[in-house]
């Protein structure tokens, strides 16, 4: 037995949980781009985050998983509504459930147990949206890296969503209700962008925001004392911060695109200021990661000394960036 949304359409997008938004939205009717939904979600942000139990620190240039879709929904009053449960078979009826009226679901997914996800890395905070299902696959929408319309075996979606460990939630998933009318864009935006600023200037630890980057600044001249395979980890936290569906940089790119769209919109002169800044950040991550990954590969592990200095020349300039929006 198949049942699969008829004219379903995939959103075009880079990084997972706003291309999950994107694709329900769209489904609803309301198109936006994927840097404004980035944006709206006050989504720009930096964690620096590591632990005893941690074989290699993690590192995040975005707020945490989830927040993202509940800021967008708050800003823009979106029905959206969030179903949680231990049980992989009520789960599974959830689901169910909304296919068979009709209605794409957002489910959030560990991406080491899709079957379409080459790159096998745990990592429980993926989003993807499910449009359709049959006896053996389940029908899904992605990012654009990892294929856009995709298909996993039902058994390989139930463990994904059912996965245990950090960022992960108990097979959590995700619709939008029709949608009347939205507000207004440009109160939301401009709410959106003081939040945002506020939160990445005003951090409730050290390890995230802007004192993040600069505790970063410190603490990767410690690597090589803290790694077992360091050259292996080098690699992969520089194809993390690049490729993982970041949008590039460190998800500064789409910060800068986002602000842009903003300065098209309703050109402010902050804002505008903000903008140029960022034009100048996103290339700089792109530096942090390759020379990263160039310390990897080379073992020339003096390149994080250099690292370091340019992670406090971005903290500079963000904090800068950050100042001009939360006026």
């Amino acid at each position: 037995m198949s049942n699969i949304i008829e004219g379903f359409v995939p959103f075009q997008g880079e990084h997972c949980e706003t291309t999950t938004i994107g694709n329900l939205l769209q489904f609803a009717g309301v198109r936006l781009s994927e840097p404004m939904l980035f944006g709206l979600g006050q989504g720009l942000g930096f964690i620096y985050w590591d632990s005893k139990a941690m074989d290699f620190p993690f590192i995040g240039g975005r707020v945490k998983p989830d927040e993202l879709a509940a800021r967008i929904a708050s800003q823009l009053n979106l029905p959206i509504r969030t179903q949680e449960t231990s049980s992989v078979e009520k789960a599974w009826q959830n689901v169910r459930s909304f296919i068979e009226r009709g209605i794409p679901v957002g489910l959030k997914l560990d991406s080491y147990y899709l079957d379409y996800f080459t790159n096998k890395v745990h990592f429980a905070a993926h989003y993807a949206v499910i449009y359709g299902m049959d006896d053996e696959y389940a029908y899904m929408a992605d990012t654009r890296q990892q294929g856009n319309l995709v298909t996993t075996r039902l058994p390989a979606l139930a463990m994904a969503r059912n996965a245990k460990g950090p960022m992960s939630s108990r097979n959590r998933s995700f619709t939008l209700e029709p949608i009347g009318t939205l507000p207004p864009l440009v109160p939301a935006i401009r709410s959106s962008l003081t939040k945002n600023a506020h939160d990445y200037l005003n951090p409730p630890i050290r390890n995230i925001g802007n004192k993040g980057i600069i505790k970063m600044s410190s603490e990767i001249l410690k690597w090589p004392s803290r790694s077992k395979n360091l050259e292996q980890d080098l690699c992969l936290t520089a194809l993390l911060m690049e490729k993982a569906g970041t949008g590039g940089a460190l998800f500064r790119n789409l910060y800068r695109d986002f602000l842009k769209e903003c300065v098209d919109l309703f050109g402010d002169p902050q804002v505008e200021q903000a903008y140029l800044r960022f034009t100048e950040i996103a290339p700089l991550w792109v530096s942090v990661s390759s020379l990263i990954d160039h310390a990897g590969r080379t073992g020339n592990h003096q390149e994080l000394n250099q690292v370091s200095k340019l992670l406090l020349e971005i903290a500079d300039k963000e904090r800068v960036a950050m100042e001009l929006l939360l006026k």
